[in-house]
């Protein structure tokens, strides 16, 4: 069958209003770049006609502004899951203009097989390689991908040249059998394959093919800060005493990383302390960090859902495929991120919290309870079934006005049963074995910022008798504090007396 090739206009011409579509991808990595934006042109458009035009969005997880920001800064969201990052979309979202579900990664592709969250009318592709009998080779994020090829009625392609078609190979595309039919996912070592190199779809459902030259979006990395530098550092101090006390294996296990500043740092530190072995990343983002530590030979293999690298990097790892080509496996993220795989591997987890309580719950998702930040992601996959999960944060942001601990979180993500380690540029919280009032007195003495531990004192002091020592009338005292006069140290606990 020849393919039919388009241009950005003609493939948004195909997607109605009240489509849902699905998008390829994981962070801008693997994200249709040019039709997304051509979709935004007809919704303005048909919005100027007195016209409604929404559709509905699946990804796999953040995307670039020329996805999340165009569609919402037209108003042409109807609903948006799982995980998004962009500023627009989260404006959007909080106003209560783009309904917004969040859900972990890796439940997404089986409960749209499921028929929980309603069909695909659209799938929109972005693809190094596509044949004529239907193999696209994706490009450098996978996301749900082969879920959404399959139940699409449409399939509208983004034929990228920014990634060379020699990436093929540098994939394993599966899907596993829904219930009662699901057998065990055959991933006994991060660099096992189970799947094909392509997404192999039925041809007569490509209805477009749109040619592009995008380079990805290219946030980068802050330069690290003590702050960064000092919370990588004792990440890695701790699994080298672990390791130690005999408590991981002396040959290591895979890691996990979440996405961003202190997760690259982390990974960095692990790197560069030589007591730690050559290890295996089993992720969902492969970073900036991973490939540096490839290349000195401290990373031996990584597999990911996608590679979210700056667009130096990625030229890199395209300009020496021979080296890098067996070092890397990207996969759908119901593989990435999957739990059966997570807790047979053993995976170290390693995730950030926007908030954590004392007693060692943790607040991935809202600010002050109520305003989404970016969504829960795959933190969930990895930290219910890691080998050991660890939680980073600074102890204070806001030039100390805020603190990262508080009596109560605002919003639970991750309950205490979950979190057995908490690090900040202070130290490291073991919460293993430990009662509800010894995970506060180890949270408040190794992690929280200095100005803040008379405070946290006062307050477990404060909570009634049982086995957890809230104390319900005051326990949000720190948010409610934040928003009268702007600054948590403010707290005064004699009114809650």
């Amino acid at each position: 069958m020849a393919l039919n090739f388009i241009t950005a206009d003609e493939a948004a011409a195909l997607v109605q209003h009240n489509d849902n579509v699905g998008f390829s991808g994981f962070t801008p990595a693997g994200c249709p770049k040019v039709v997304p934006a051509a979709i935004a042109r007809r919704a303005n458009q048909e919005h100027e006609q007195g016209r409604p035009f929404k559709i509905g969005m699946f990804t796999g997880a953040s995307t670039g502004d020329r996805l999340d920001g165009e569609l919402a800064r037209a108003n042409a969201v109807k609903f948006r899951t799982p995980y998004q990052s962009n500023k627009d979309m989260r404006t959007a979202i909080n106003n209560g203009d783009a309904p917004y579900f969040d859900m972990h990664l890796s439940c997404e592709a089986q409960e749209l097989r499921y028929g929980f969250l309603g069909k695909v009318d659209v799938a929109i592709v972005e693809a190094a390689d596509i044949t004529e009998d239907g193999e696209i080779v994706p490009t450098s994020g996978v996301g749900i991908l082969p879920t959404i090829c399959r139940m699409a009625d449409k399939i509208i392609i983004e034929l990228n040249d920014k990634h060379p078609k020699e990436i093929r190979g540098m994939h394993d595309i599966a899907e596993p059998l829904d219930p009662p039919h699901r057998r065990e996912l055959p991933v006994y070592k991060p660099d096992d394959r189970v799947g094909l190199p392509f997404v192999k779809v039925d041809p007569a459902k490509i209805v477009g093919v749109v040619r592009t030259s995008e380079p990805n979006d290219d946030g980068g990395f802050a330069p690290l800060d003590d702050v960064t530098k000092a919370i990588g550092n004792n990440v890695a101090k701790f699994l080298v005493e672990e390791m130690k006390a005999g408590r991981i294996p002396a040959e290591f296990l895979p890691l996990q990383s979440g996405v961003g500043n202190v997760a690259n740092a982390v990974l960095g530190a692990l790197g560069s302390n030589h007591d730690i072995p050559a290890f295996n990343v089993y992720t969902e983002v492969i970073q900036d960090a991973v490939i540096q530590l490839m290349k000195e030979g401290r990373v031996k293999f990584a597999s990911g859902c996608s590679l979210s690298v700056s667009r130096s990097v990625i030229k890199e790892i395209y300009g020496n495929l021979d080296f890098f080509k067996d070092k890397l496996l990207l996969r759908p993220q119901e593989y990435s991120n999957n739990p059966e795989i997570v807790r047979r591997l053993g995976i170290i987890t390693i995730n950030t919290a926007l908030e954590a309580d004392i007693f060692g719950n943790i607040n991935s998702t809202h600010v002050n309870g109520v305003r989404m930040m970016n969504g829960i992601g795959g933190s969930g996959d990895f930290t219910r079934s890691g080998y050991l999960s660890i939680f980073t944060t600074p102890s204070t942001a806001k030039d100390g006005k805020i603190s990262a601990f508080v009596p109560m979180v605002s919003h639970l993500d991750h309950s205490e049963h979950s979190v057995k380690i908490i690090v900040t540029e202070y130290g490291v919280a073991d919460l293993r074995g430990k009662s509800p009032r010894q995970r506060a007195e180890e949270i408040i003495e190794k992690c929280a910022h200095p100005d803040y531990r008379p405070l946290l004192r006062e307050y477990l002091n404060l909570g009634v008798k049982g086995q957890t020592a809230q104390h319900l009338d005051a326990c949000f005292a720190f948010h409610k504090e934040i928003m009268k006069s702007g600054d948590m140290r403010n707290v005064n606990w004699e009114e809650y007396k």
